[in-house]
């Protein structure tokens, strides 16, 4: 089989396209660039891949992503502790911090519930989330995953474990976004709209 280019950088594009969401010519873009960066550069990005391996872990707490003994939120005695907001992926914390409305504390699931992509409850960090209420601390629990299947299924799996442990279990509030219009919106977007209406 003829060679087009030298077996590095193949192999560079080959582990660019294992990325989510990078396919074959984005990981070729990817290759040739990091290729055309000065030796100093290069070896920052290296670096910076390879420092983010060795010293980010997560939080034995809340799960999410930190280089310290606790993340910075769950390390924050200004937070309300005794709220839990959870959240499916460590970028979901980021999207929720955006808002700057919401000063409770996060656990990260890791994924969710997916039987079609062999997930199961095992497989994602709903454990550490009972242990953390039973403690008795927690006064409500927050489910933000996603409105999609797995994510409603992964919210309805937690609130019947969660049920018992007399603890108040809520879901965000799914409605019509801002800066669209009604004739667009789905009959789920709208049931949810209808569900998370408030008085004012």
């Amino acid at each position: 089989m003829l060679r087009y280019f030298p077996t590095a950088l193949e192999r560079l594009t080959e582990e660019f396209a294992k990325l989510p969401g990078i396919g074959g010519k984005t990981a070729q873009r990817l290759a040739f660039h990091v290729l055309s960066l000065p030796d100093g550069e290069a070896e920052a990005f290296a670096n910076a891949i390879v420092e983010a391996k060795k010293t980010v872990h997560t939080c034995p707490v809340c799960q999410n992503l930190t280089d310290g003994e606790l993340c910075a939120i769950c390390d924050d005695a200004r937070r309300n502790h005794s709220v839990i907001c959870v959240v499916a992926e460590p970028r979901d914390v980021i999207a929720m911090e955006r808002a700057r409305e919401y000063d409770g504390v996060y656990h990260v699931l890791h994924g969710v519930i997916s039987p079609l992509n062999h997930v199961g409850p095992d497989d994602i960090r709903i454990r550490e989330l009972l242990a953390r209420v039973a403690k008795g601390d927690v006064r409500e629990v927050i489910m933000a995953t996603n409105p999609d299947t797995e994510g409603e299924a992964t919210a309805m799996y937690l609130s019947r474990l969660l049920r018992p442990m007399e603890v108040k279990v809520t879901r965000l509030a799914y409605g019509i976004p801002v800066g669209s219009q009604l004739e667009y919106a789905d009959e789920v977007t709208l049931l949810r709209a209808l569900e998370g209406r408030r008085e004012m």
